[in-house]
């Protein structure tokens, strides 16, 4: 008989289970495609500053929460108490609206410097990219960890 690798709706996963459960299997990928915007952003001219400013604290944010969330979960700090639950979707959820709006912002300034360097300019759309791949993976995640909070 094979062992099963999926946990209950009901409860949290604690050490390497994150990685074999979902929602929880989306950390990963979330942090790689959040750095990559980081990376991307800072690698141009950060200008104008004020919207590319807001996707940076976005990127750094939500990698820097992320990461000390995986800890959290590996950890096993959160002991499957509720409060962790509904905490996850309501990080998940914002962490979705940030990214939707910090890829619009980044997409509109790439949309007016698309005359300028075209090296930058490859880089910038890199980042859209990413960014809404950042915040549909984020969202996905908020959706499945409302279905768990739902049932715990």
């Amino acid at each position: 008989m094979a062992a099963t690798t999926t946990q209950s709706m009901g409860s949290l996963p604690s050490g390497l289970a994150i990685c074999v459960t979902v929602p929880d299997m989306f950390y990963l990928p979330e942090l790689v495609t959040g750095g990559l915007v980081w990376i991307l952003v800072a690698s141009t001219h950060v200008e104008p500053p004020n919207p590319l400013g807001w996707v940076m604290f976005v990127s750094v944010f939500c990698f820097v929460m992320t990461l000390l969330w995986v800890v959290i979960f590996i950890a096993g700090c959160h002991k499957n108490g509720s409060t962790w639950v509904t905490v996850d979707f309501a990080y998940h959820a914002l962490a979705a609206l940030f990214y939707l709006s910090a890829g619009v912002d980044l997409a509109f300034i790439t949309f007016l410097m698309k005359a300028g360097e075209f090296r930058i300019y490859q880089i910038d759309i890199a980042a859209v990219v990413f960014a809404f791949t950042a915040a549909l993976l984020y969202f996905i995640h908020a959706v499945l960890s409302s279905l768990r909070w739902k049932h715990f």
